[in-house]
């Protein structure tokens, strides 16, 4: 009777989610040169990168590059805290190797929006606000689905802001914010007290040691401008 109980009993259910995966753009299949050059990324914000997922885009591989080195590249990434998932783009031979090294295949779709051609009809597509009013914790993630985020309490170490449009944070920023992660451009992030772990714009990204540099931490805003993060003082 109680076997018959338990193989009654639901065990699980799939539900689709959104989750945000780091994306690591492969330059060369050369896994020493990866290595060095991981190394001291993530001596400069260890706490960002453990247990960070991430994608591997091979799109970037020059055709005569050779065999990827995908388990060697798997240590390397596991060794420093990584969780490499999955590859995107590549040579049939480059995918069959990475799922025969334990890695899932992503849509081999290249991310248009990075193209310089593409554009953005702000007003269009980001029209309304989602607003946060609690202090954002460690390890919560918030997302703003094609609108801007507002959050008007500070966020903590280890957590991640995430929004289409623009990004206003009037407390303490401790954490990770990442705005026009659609591919939007046009996106900023205004910040009241920045002592952020990452800040982000359509994939451009500056670490906690890149902010260190700048003279700027409170009122400021973040914006892209020809490939390239600024950082400017808000006028008050």
């Amino acid at each position: 009777m109680h076997s018959l109980m338990g193989a009654s009993q639901e065990a699980f259910k799939l539900k689709a989610s959104l989750f945000t995966l780091t994306t690591l753009h492969l330059l060369t299949a050369d896994a020493q040169c990866f290595h060095q050059q991981l190394k001291p990324l993530v001596d400069q914000t260890p706490r960002f990168f453990q247990q960070l997922p991430v994608i591997l885009d091979l799109f970037s591989l020059p055709p005569s590059c050779g065999p990827v080195d995908f388990p060697a590249i798997i240590s390397c990434l596991r060794a420093y805290g990584l969780i490499p998932v999955g590859v995107r783009g590549g040579s049939a031979e480059q995918q069959t190797f990475a799922i025969q090294s334990g890695l899932a295949l992503f849509a081999n779709i290249k991310n248009e929006s990075a193209e310089p051609s593409t554009k953005v009809n702000t007003p269009s597509l980001f029209n309304h606000s989602k607003l946060i009013t609690q202090p954002v914790r460690s390890g919560q993630q918030i997302y703003a689905k094609n609108s801007d985020l507002i959050v008007i309490a500070s966020v903590s170490p280890g957590a991640e802001l995430l929004a289409d449009g623009n990004i206003h944070i009037y407390g303490r920023l401790k954490g990770r914010a990442l705005a026009g992660v659609t591919g939007n451009p046009q996106a900023h992030i205004f910040c009241q007290n920045l002592e952020a772990e990452l800040v982000a714009i359509a994939g451009h990204y500056w670490l906690s040691e890149d902010l260190q540099k700048t003279s700027n931490s409170s009122s400021v805003q973040i914006f892209l401008e020809q490939e390239r993060l600024h950082i400017k003082q808000l006028i008050t």
